[in-house]
């Protein structure tokens, strides 16, 4: 089964498309609406709007009803007694009245991004600016949040906790022990890269509690990477990083008292480096936290409920799945707190759940044969339950509602004249949105809206510049296809050339990722390296294709999602090459003796599998930081897809790269940063070395200190493209 349009039409370009324009200026940017905030009686909502005079922000006030703008606090009022220019506000949050503001600025990076600095606290009232944390270090506190009161602020510095009066300035030191191999409050790289865990503590709904992980990393090991760079000699840096089979961090989560004192731990069962805590709450108006304990395997999620004063342990629900089981943060307690919403896939697809609190009786919420992709807003005063899906297209995101009983059917919130992907912004009450649309044709149109009616009210942002710089252009749109391999149908798109003739022969250029924490193959703007495929296209007249082989990101169900279990880069892989065969087979005008293939991270491995081990198909292959050798990638990653490699020995063999690096045939480029803290320069080296063993000619591109994403440094973007432009025109 494939279906596409075949176009014979000349399209009129007035404007080229340049890799200078794409990566250097910035001139097809497209503009958001920057960091928004429903205020707490969801009537309103704040903005931060560049202040023309003094520099700095403004942070301004909106009606959602009447539109009415209110100056709420002036970019003077964020100049620090002594300075020049107001703080350089990276993050910003308020209190739960509303009447106390918490900035972020000052940032620095930790691990993959920006999560420490310094913060102030601005009296909305008085007027009083504030800067937490005197005494200690510049630049080193961390997730910063007010008491349920707006009394203290407690933050993270240096792995302890502390707690901070805002009426006094007085700092409590919560914990002592944090240094080197303790952090208390955040965590290790791992547990942030793969759990998505920054914040480490949670205040009591009370007040007089701080419930907080602690992480012990004597036994992981320690990856060195080197800084030849920045010195006559060359630096080590030291990366705790637990690669596959290996020693984790000891994890454990304690209580203790906001106003400081002796720590209490929960007796959570299990080795704590063999089990992940991966979420921990305070239930509403409690003194209870309920902790998820994932099984290295992560196959079993044991949800307990520990009590903060006792340190009673309950385990009131276990999930399990023969494959493996994602985290999810859908979680709300409903009926005072008497059941919780769950998100599982036990029925085979991903649905939203209502659990009693003592965990025996489950309830399906939403239902059908449909995937939730993302839970929106639970409004229990309301009985519904918003959520984005897409039942018919998984290539496209629309907003649906269900009842919270479970009663009835989805019901489509998304305009049906609207195709393409939505996301939205609700206020708790669910009467209000900040929306966003876009698909391959249309860059993000952001505006408010009236969900009820979903009626538009104010129009926030529409990239018209960029619309009109983009028609300028005259670019064919992405084609979407899909393509029947047998075992299962595709979803795919294409590129053509803007002069496109079906007469000629075009080399044909397959972009993929393939692996589960991804999917290329969206409709939306900017998915998949949009501008660089239609350079590619345009400029080089390749027909540009990218196709989601099974096991990737799309809501087409458990089974599609988990069917590489145990296979990772194998079935996916396969896969990949029956597509670009089928694709050959249906469109006369692709040239079979000219497909290449290119990916990045996950892509990258896929490329190399499809370059070695279906080197009838691909002639010429560009991977980037990518993953040669799976058990050099981190545990909590690789084994929640393969396993243990103990009891995969096959798996884990036959889906790296390195195995099967004897057979390659085509052309070949690598390209890696020696910096990359995530897949690590040694992936990079083992290849050079298999394939230099194996006589086995290639090109190769390393930009130094350069992380996973290989664009510090200046122009480094622009090389890196212009490199694998120069190999696509000498090789493709």
């Amino acid at each position: 089964m494939l279906s596409l349009i075949l176009s014979t039409s000349t399209f009129a370009q007035s404007e080229k498309l340049t890799l200078e324009d794409i990566y250097a200026r910035n001139t097809y940017q497209s503009k958001g609406v920057g960091q928004i905030r429903w205020m707490k009686d969801n009537k309103r909502y704040s903005k931060l709007e560049s202040n023309q005079v003094i520099g700095g922000v403004d942070i301004v006030v909106y009606d959602a009803k009447s539109g009415l703008r209110t100056l709420l606090v002036r970019a003077e009022q964020l100049i620090p007694s002594g300075a020049g220019s107001p703080l350089d506000v990276a993050n910003y949050s308020w209190s739960e009245d509303n009447r106390k503001l918490l900035v972020f600025t000052n940032t620095r990076k930790v691990w993959r991004q920006n999560t420490r600095g310094d913060y102030w606290v601005l009296d909305l009232k008085s007027g009083k600016l504030s800067q937490l944390g005197l005494g200690l270090e510049e630049a080193t506190l961390m997730f910063a949040k007010f008491s349920p009161d707006g009394s203290r602020v407690a933050y993270v510095s240096i792995n302890n906790i502390y707690s901070e009066e805002l009426a006094t300035g007085t700092i409590t030191r919560l914990t002592l022990d944090g240094g080197d191999n303790i952090i208390n409050g955040t965590f290790d790289w791992v547990y942030e890269e793969e759990l998505g865990c920054q914040d480490g503590f949670r205040w009591s709904p009370d007040g007089k509690d701080i419930a907080y992980w602690q992480s012990d990393t004597r036994g992981v090991g320690t990856f060195y990477m080197i800084n030849n760079v920045d010195s006559n000699y060359s630096k080590p840096i030291p990366l705790p990083y637990p690669k596959v089979g290996t020693a984790n961090s000891a994890v454990k989560v304690g209580v203790v008292s906001a106003a400081g004192g002796e720590t209490k731990w929960f007796p959570i069962p299990g080795d704590s480096r063999n089990n992940y805590l991966a979420r921990m709450d305070f239930i509403p108006e409690s003194n209870e936290v309920m902790i998820q304990q994932l099984n290295r395997l992560q196959n079993t999620n044991t949800v307990w409920v520990g009590n903060t004063q006792t340190m009673a342990l309950k385990n009131i629900l276990t999930d399990k799945d023969e494959a493996f089981l994602d985290v999810h943060d859908n979680i709300l307690w409903l009926d005072q707190a008497q059941s919780f919403t769950w998100t599982s896939e036990k029925d085979g697809w991903m649905h939203l759940y209502k659990v009693s609190r003592d965990g025996t009786t489950m309830k399906l919420i939403t239902n059908g044969d449909f995937d939730i992709v993302e839970i929106n807003c639970i409004d229990p005063i309301g009985g519904f339950v918003y959520y984005i899906a897409s039942p018919n297209n998984y290539t496209q995101r629309y907003l649906y509602r269900s009842k919270l009983d479970g009663s009835g059917q989805s019901e489509r919130i998304s305009p049906s004249d609207l195709a393409g992907q939505h996301s939205y912004q609700i206020s708790n009450d669910a009467k209000y949105a900040i929306h966003r649309f876009e698909n391959a044709t249309t860059p993000p149109r952001i505006s408010l809206i009236n969900l009820t009616a979903h009626r538009e009210i104010k129009l926030l942002e529409d990239n018209s510049a960029l619309k009109t710089k983009m028609n300028k252009l005259a670019l064919r749109s992405k084609e979407f296809f899909k393509v029947d391999i047998g075992d299962v149908v595709l979803d795919a798109w294409m590129i053509k050339p803007i002069n496109f003739d079906p007469q000629k022969k075009y080399p044909l250029l397959v972009h993929v990722y393939g692996e589960p924490a991804g999917s290329t193959v969206q409709d939306n703007w900017s998915t998949g390296d949009n501008l660089w495929h239609q350079y590619l296209s345009n400029q080089l007249d390749y027909v540009v294709v990218s196709i989601d082989n099974r096991g990737t990101k799309v809501p087409r169900g458990r089974d599609f999602r988990k069917s590489v279990y145990r296979q990772i880069g194998i079935m996916a892989a396969d896969d990949q090459a029956k597509a670009a065969k089928r694709i050959i087979e249906e469109f006369p005008f692709l040239d079979p003796k000219r497909i290449g293939i290119w990916g990045w991270s996950g892509g990258g491995q896929m490329t190399l599998h499809c370059m070695f081990r279906h080197s009838d198909i691909y002639k010429t292959g560009i991977a980037v930081a990518f993953v040669s050798h799976q058990t050099l990638y981190d545990n909590i990653y690789q084994e929640r897809y393969m396993g243990l490699p103990d009891d995969n020995f096959t798996g884990y063999h036959e889906g790296s790269p390195l195995t099967h690096a004897d057979k390659l045939k085509g052309d070949l480029m690598i390209i890696h940063g020696t910096g990359d803290d995530n897949v690590h320069y040694q992936n990079f080296e083992l290849l050079i070395n298999a394939l230099v063993k194996n006589n086995k000619l290639f090109t190769m591109m390393s930009y130094p200190m350069r992380d996973h994403g290989i664009n510090q440094g200046q122009n480094t973007t622009l090389h890196m493209r212009r490199s694998m432009e120069k190999f696509w025109r000498d090789h493709l």
